[in-house]
């Protein structure tokens, strides 16, 4: 492993632990992660991927993220460090729509993306988002449809505008 490096893996989680994003449930949170098909791990099952997830049998591991509802919505495809976290970036795109996810990190440890795939291009980021800020973003997507129905009638501008004067 050389210079002290800590492996993809470890890097994972740590990024992981850092943003909010749990295997296990703890004081009083459940796990908001899950291993491909849904299946709950513990430690020891973590360990059988190896230091850079070597053992498994395709050089990357797919990651669930949950929302608060326990549904999938980010896939983490995590790569050994010295494979380029885009390799293979059409496979985590099916993989997502096959679990009805959005959004797609792809991480080798050292460089992360995050992809939300009904906007496009996956854009670097340095850290992995929270939990609460992912579902934050998937509410201000604009809902083209719901933009196109409303009706603007000559009140509207006063009613978006000014709803605070309708709370008594």
């Amino acid at each position: 492993m050389g210079n002290n490096e800590a492996t993809a893996r470890i890097k994972i989680n740590k990024l992981f632990e850092m943003a909010g994003w749990r295997f296990f449930a703890e004081g009083g949170n459940s796990t908001n992660i899950c291993l491909e098909a849904g299946v709950k791990r513990t430690s020891s099952d973590l360990d059988e991927f190896g230091e850079n997830f070597e053992r498994t049998s395709k050089d990357f591991i797919n990651f669930l993220l949950l929302n608060e509802k326990g549904f999938p919505f980010i896939v983490l495809e995590a790569k050994a460090g010295d494979i380029h976290p885009l390799v293979g970036k059409e496979h985590a795109r099916q993989y997502a729509q096959s679990q009805k996810c959005r959004f797609v990190i792809l991480s080798n440890g050292n460089l992360h993306y995050f992809w939300d795939l009904e906007r496009g291009n996956s854009e670097i980021i340095t850290h992995f988002p929270t939990p609460k800020s992912v579902i934050g973003y998937q509410k201000t997507m604009p809902d083209r449809q719901k933009l196109i129905d409303e009706i603007i009638n000559d009140d509207y501008v006063a009613l978006t505008q000014l709803r605070q004067y309708h709370h008594h």
